[in-house]
């Protein structure tokens, strides 16, 4: 895809974006146990247009290439792979440069360990990137970290204080920075669910609380992002991760409490296989990056997709 994916919405599409943007953050301040006020405005997700390649052979290749995140200026893709060859372990974290040509050719992340480096995510402000390893000095299985990004390279590896002797993933700070939703198999989950955690005045993290309302299931609930609203929620979800197909949904909130979600269409979710990983373009907050692996992916690989949505108030919020 390269290139085209470099260019930006229309006028009419961001003036839609920004406005929904608005209405529904403002009126949406994160704090918890309650993570909405009452008076959010629910929201429907329209997907418009199909899911299109991201970078074929540079970022999209033959290896499972999963969760893209990119830079707030659009100008840094940073994703995982799993099996890369280059990179110290088997879960390694990749970094492209957008050129002038279109996305240079990708370089491990420094801060990569010998054990398992994933699910990559910008801060808004990109000042931060989140991600999950196993590396020594956690709380055992996956934990959730943060890097400092700098004019020059990165600052050192913070471990978060959200973190429990279970599984955590998928790290994402929502839109306004003031809370952090991931997936876990600890706090006294019973499977993979999502959590949130609120940002305090000294950049840790207030303890971790199950997101409220019926969005976590029996099933397993994992890889969400925020969208631009900093309220509606994309996420993956399988009655057993590792045995079912994966599926994204979205949720969204009403009288400050999630519902079960909605299916997202077949542009989104490839038929018979598995898609997941999402994450909001923060260089373009109406486009939102996926994993997939679609027909037309590489044989026995997961690439890495973009699709445009739009946000609209719920028609069933009068209901």
């Amino acid at each position: 895809m390269g290139n085209e994916l470099g260019q930006r919405a229309d006028k009419e599409s961001l003036i839609f974006m920004d406005s929904v943007f608005t209405e529904l953050a403002t009126r949406c301040m994160l704090s918890l146990p309650v993570l909405c006020s009452t008076d959010a405005v629910p929201a429907d997700m329209e997907v418009v247009g199909a899911a299109e390649l991201f970078a074929p052979g540079i970022v999209s290749t033959e290896a499972s290439d999963v969760r893209l995140t990119l830079s707030p200026d659009g100008q840094t893709a940073v994703w995982f792979a799993r099996n890369r060859a280059g990179g110290p372990g088997e879960y390694d974290i990749w970094i492209s440069k957008r050129t002038a040509t279109g996305w240079d050719a990708p370089l491990p992340a420094p801060f990569n360990s010998p054990q398992r480096d994933f699910d990559p995510a910008f801060s808004a402000d990109g000042r931060f990137i989140y991600f999950c390893s196993n590396r020594p000095g956690g709380l055992g299985g996956d934990d959730l970290y943060r890097v400092p990004v700098l004019s020059q390279g990165f600052g050192a590896v913070e471990h978060l204080n959200v973190n429990s002797s279970g599984n955590e993933w998928a790290p994402m700070l929502s839109p306004d920075g003031n809370a952090l939703l991931f997936s876990t198999n600890g706090h006294g989950a019973q499977r993979f669910n999502l959590f949130v955690a609120r940002r305090l005045e000294d950049n840790s993290f207030a303890p971790a609380v199950p997101l409220p309302g019926s969005i976590n299931t029996a099933a397993d609930e994992f890889d969400a992002t925020f969208l631009a609203d900093n309220v509606t929620v994309v996420f993956a979800r399988a009655p057993n991760l590792e045995t079912d197909r994966i599926t994204l949904a979205y949720a969204s909130v009403r009288d400050g409490a999630y519902d079960a979600g909605t299916v997202l269409p077949a542009s989104v979710n490839a038929a018979n296989q598995n898609t997941y990983g999402p994450m909001l373009d923060w260089s373009d907050p109406s486009r939102l990056l996926i994993s997939s692996q679609r027909p037309e992916a590489r044989v026995g690989s997961t690439d890495v997709y973009a699709f445009r949505y739009r946000l609209t108030p719920s028609r069933a919020q009068d209901l």
